[in-house]
């Protein structure tokens, strides 16, 4: 399983890389915008894909919007401080599987990595 981490901040990368299950780095790649989040999918890199939704060059909506339109298998939580309803209705609406906030509880990671049957 390939995991990538897209985040404009190096600090939240790593925040999310830190409570990550252990046997879910050993393929994990790391981007730095939405461009890079598009580069990962396409290159195979992305079958769980943990998005940030503020970056430049292309933010983490065009990426949902981009994989929604592309009918893409990567299964995204989204990770944001942009805790707004409307972001979040957004978010579900281009079929990501949970919004998660910034910075996100590995407790609350396990949990909803077992919602989702990834545990």
């Amino acid at each position: 399983m390939n995991v990538s981490v897209v985040d404009d901040s190096k600090l939240s990368r790593k925040s999310v890389i830190r409570v990550l299950p252990k046997n879910w780095t050993e393929n994990l790649s790391e981007g730095t915008n939405g461009k890079e989040a598009i580069e990962l999918y396409e290159q195979g890199k992305a079958d769980i894909l943990f998005l940030d939704l503020t970056m430049p060059e292309m933010d983490g909506f065009e990426v949902l919007e981009y994989l929604h339109q592309n009918d893409a298998k990567t299964i995204v939580f989204v990770v944001s401080a942009d805790i707004q309803p409307k972001a979040q209705e957004r978010v579900n609406q281009l079929c990501a599987a949970r919004f998660l906030k910034k910075p996100i509880d590995k407790g609350l990671l396990d949990e909803v990595l077992h919602e989702v049957g990834l545990l």
